[in-house]
């Protein structure tokens, strides 16, 4: 024990000798380390994000989405082109699946809001009661919309947070009235909700949702106010397209009959394969594609970061190996008075061990101010550079990075691992040294 306690205080005694030398490997070590704490804290903190985002759709919910077709399936068409699904279909659905325990049908129509001489452009979205659940929509006042508004086709809308900001900044919504531009019909206000995140792109037929500059009424009086044909007028053309549901959101009883519902929906629904107009997603499924993502997301992260460790490794060897060089003559001298070669593959390798030691321990700490770090840079973009973070995908702009535990022990072991493997090589080279050869050296 005297002799490995000897054996470190030479050790760190030789490190103290060359201090910007040894900075400069623990560098190389603390780089590394840091590195696989902050980028697997990054990738767990997206893939929570995305996780987030599929469970609130709900693992027992099947989305069935209209996808407008290529251009060229329709550009040989006369006219407004219909596609996407019918109400029709949406009836037979409810009337034949027994396993649906609810089915909510979504009409969606890009318009501009107005209330007096302020004007919002957003999403007119025809629902039933069921989409604030389904949605995870909180009413801040008044109400969300009922059944009765449904049935009697009440001209009532509710406003989403932000288009009540901007339509009534000074004044309370609940019962004033907002038209749509395009029409002189009005809607009474009967309810705002509360600011809702949105939601990224999940699968390639399950678009991003921003809910920010939504206005909801009853898809009933959708139909009878606005009807299937959308007509989007440009500078001397215009587009038209006949729709008549954007979206079937269905809930079935148990998780487990999920998969055999949405193929039975799929079967259902063979008549729009022609087109590829309709999509049906399944985010059970879509969760388990997520958590293998993760997976992966996570080992290419992790391997990256391994080779700023590894880069670090070979600096720590480069600097031994100099110093085995610049030590030749201490070396022969240990050895002339009775030092082993035990002895000197000892010290050289408490030196690499206590370099990567060092470099580890800081780059721990590093890798826990990670989250700070990244509400830091984020308080930074939104602060001064708000058109920069507008741009980033939503899933980035709202990751929260989450310091793995098991990341620190094995950033650290593998740390200490790298400074036993590369500090070896020179350890040995400096134990074979001939005595009487290195005495000689100048």
């Amino acid at each position: 024990m005297g002799r490995w306690m000897h054996t470190i205080r030479m050790g760190c005694k030789s490190l103290t000798l060359h201090p910007m030398r040894s900075a400069l490997t623990i560098l190389g070590i603390f780089i590394g380390v840091a590195s696989v704490i902050w980028l697997l804290a990054i990738g767990e903190g997206i893939s929570r994000e995305a996780q987030r985002q599929i469970e609130q759709l709900g693992a027992d919910t099947i989305i069935v989405r209209s996808v407008k077709p290529p251009v060229e399936v329709t550009v040989d068409r006369r006219g407004p082109t219909p596609y996407g699904l019918k109400r029709a279909e949406y009836e037979r659905i409810v009337e034949t699946v027994p396993t649906i325990k609810s089915a909510i049908p979504i009409r969606e129509i890009r318009r501009q809001f107005r209330y007096r001489s302020r004007l919002v452009d957003g999403r007119l979205v025809g629902c039933t009661p069921e989409y604030a659940d389904v949605n995870k929509l909180v009413v801040a006042r008044g109400r969300f919309l009922e059944e009765t508004d449904i049935l009697k086709k009440q001209d009532v809308c509710v406003l989403a947070a932000r288009v009540a900001e901007r339509l009534f900044p000074l004044e309370d919504p609940i019962g004033k009235r907002i038209y749509i531009s395009e029409h002189t019909d009005f809607y009474q206000v009967v309810g705002v909700l509360e600011p809702r995140n949105p939601t990224a792109a999940i699968g390639g037929s399950l678009s991003a949702q921003d809910y920010s500059g939504d206005v909801y009424i009853p898809i009933s009086t959708m139909r009878q106010r606005i009807g299937d044909i959308v007509v989007t007028r440009g500078s001397g053309t215009f587009e038209g397209e006949i729709l008549e549901l954007n979206q079937i959101t269905l809930r079935v009883h148990e998780v487990k009959d999920v998969l055999a519902t949405a193929e039975l929906v799929q079967d259902m629904l063979r008549s729009h394969d022609k087109l590829n107009d309709v999509a049906v997603v399944v985010p059970l499924e879509l969760l388990e594609q997520a958590r293998t993502m993760r997976l992966m997301f996570m080992v290419f992260m992790g391997l990256i970061a391994a080779i700023s460790l590894v880069v670090g490794g070979i600096g720590i060897m480069n600097i031994m190996l100099a110093t085995v060089t610049e030590r030749t003559r201490e070396i022969g001298i240990r050895r002339a008075l009775g030092a082993r070669r035990s002895d000197i593959v000892r010290q050289f390798l408490v030196e690499t061990v206590a370099l990567s030691v060092l470099g580890g321990l800081g780059g721990i700490l590093a890798g826990y101010a990670c989250p700070y770090a990244v509400e830091l840079l984020r308080w930074l973009l939104e602060t001064y550079a708000p058109k920069t973070i507008e741009s980033l995908p939503v899933v980035v702009r709202n990751v929260k990075p989450t310091v793995l535990v098991w990341s620190i022990p094995l950033a650290f072991g593998i740390s200490v691992l790298i400074g036993v493997a590369f500090g070896l090589y020179p350890a040995v080279r400096a134990a074979r040294m001939d005595p009487i050869e290195a005495l000689r050296r100048q």
